[in-house]
């Protein structure tokens, strides 16, 4: 990582399961990859944002382990060579609070006390990134200056699932949990509350200082951590792997384990708001996804083919299949692959426990889509049933699967397009469109695509057990054994 001492370093949140827009957000692909309208996922925008921001050099992104391949990805599309990338990698979320330590230790060690973080949840939407930049620029002075920052949005209606701040001037008096519709009606009306976005610019000396005095415990776990995590440098590139014990820190906040009661017990008024106007949406529910989308004269808002007659006021969306809605009111309806959602508009707020439920039951539609992404490309499962299940596989240039062998199936490949290179049992041979090859239970086998184009495969298992955790690997070149 290289700047000066006084740069700011933008720190991306990608994490969460955003269970309330189930079934398109699942726990391996959660709300932060969800693709809007335009083309562009919630993450990208996040990232593009920040690396718009004047004279970064630096962007560092915090994220599940097993969703790095993927955030790459979504990075990739953008023209970063300028910047130096770094992730650091968790085993598994413990919210914010550590999260954003780790962060902060990694730039204290790299860039010295005087260094600011940009906390940027990648979940949210900003409209107006004239606006943002802006209140960037502002946000990062009041933090040069020794302040912990919080950016304050202005309230557009008494919204009751949000936080409020607030505040006299730039001083922020007090954090407000989320309140009843009344009590939001008198904060609109005050003029002096914002609701809480979740992002922040905080100075690390500051940060971890006060880290130490509020919430000593989740500091010394974190400096624990992070000088045991498993390191990986290149050039423009660090990867901080978090391994076991950062998953035994206690889950917290960086507004209930900070910001709350450093609030109501600092007399220094060391926490600034920035006031913002932002055209800022956290996508906290179907209903405000849904208001992204033009309404028809109806009020109806619709994604896909979709055919209406004698409805109003609905929010429908479908992947890949022909909808069709009579006479409904005040519905969304969601269709995947896999699962179909349909809901009041006045209860999406409880979509999330039709994901809990799913979780409970250990239901693979809590975790993941029919589509998969891997590190090497994707597999898509398109049909299954007793003893058999079959696979669209791509595979991306360059990329291979591991060395690995299964106990309790075999596996017929059957290439569709481009070339594989394969290793099954002893031989190593290749196969080309329209040929297959037969991979018998015990076999260790290998998939690689030695191409420049994808390489899309069929496959199909066949046996007593297709669980995905069937699988012994030997090598791999992901780290995965």
């Amino acid at each position: 990582m290289q700047s000066n001492n006084k740069s700011i370093v933008p720190v991306v949140l990608c994490g969460g399961a955003g269970s309330r827009l189930w079934p398109l957000s699942r726990e391996q692909h959660p709300k932060p990859f969800i693709k809007l309208a335009d083309g562009e996922s919630l993450l990208q925008k996040a990232y593009h944002r920040a690396l718009n921001l004047p004279d970064i050099t630096n962007i560092l992104t915090i994220t599940n382990r097993e969703l790095l391949f993927k955030v790459e990805d979504e990075f990739s599309a953008y023209n970063n060579h300028h910047v130096h990338q770094t992730f650091i990698l968790e085993p598994s979320g413990r919210n914010t609070a550590p999260a954003i330590i780790m962060a902060a230790l990694h730039v204290q060690a790299s860039l010295g006390n005087q260094a600011c973080i940009l906390i940027l949840p990648a979940d949210h939407l900003i409209q107006d990134d004239a606006a943002f930049k802006l209140a960037v620029l502002q946000a990062h002075k009041l933090a040069m200056g020794g302040k912990l920052v919080t950016f304050g949005m202005h309230p557009t209606y008494p919204e009751t699932g949000f936080g409020y701040i607030e505040a006299q001037g730039e001083e922020v008096v007090r954090f407000v949990e989320k309140p009843s519709y009344d009590v939001a009606q008198e904060y609109l009306r005050s003029g002096n509350f914002y609701w809480n976005s979740g992002m922040f610019c905080f100075p690390v000396g500051v940060l971890l200082q006060h880290m130490e005095i509020h919430a000593a415990d989740i500091l010394h776990h974190c400096r624990t951590a992070f000088n045991n995590a498993r390191v990986a440098e290149g050039h423009l590139y660090s990867q901080i792997e978090l391994l076991g014990d950062f998953a035994e820190i206690r889950d917290d906040s960086i507004d209930y384990a900070l910001m709350e009661p450093l609030s109501v017990k600092s007399q220094d008024k060391l926490i600034a708001v920035v006031p913002c106007e932002l055209g800022w949406s956290d996508i906290g529910s179907w209903n405000a996804l849904s208001a992204l989308i033009p309404a028809d004269a109806s009020n109806n808002r619709i994604l896909g083919d979709i055919y209406i007659k004698d409805s109003e006021n609905n929010y429908v969306q479908s992947e890949n299949r022909v909808v069709g809605v009579v006479g409904a009111k005040d519905l969304i309806i969601v269709d995947t692959s896999d699962a179909l959602l349909i809901a009041h508009k006045d209860h999406t707020q409880e979509v999330k426990s039709i994901y809990a439920n799913l979780k409970d039951k250990a239901h693979e539609a809590y975790k993941t889509h029919r589509t998969v992404f891997r590190p090497w490309g994707s597999y898509t499962v398109l049909e299954e049933g007793e003893f058999f299940k079959i696979k669209r596989i791509e595979v991306k240039p360059g990329e291979s699967l591991s060395l690995q062998m299964h106990y309790h199936r075999s596996e017929h490949w059957i290439v569709v397009s481009g070339m594989a290179q394969v290793v099954n049992g002893e031989k190593e041979f290749f196969i080309q469109t329209n040929e297959s090859t037969y991979i018998p239970a015990g076999h260790k086998h290998r998939l690689i695509n030695p191409g420049k184009l994808p390489l899309i495969m069929i496959e199909v298992q066949s046996g007593i057990y297709l669980g995905e955790d069937d699988i012994v690997r030997f090598e791999d070149v992901y780290g995965r054994v």
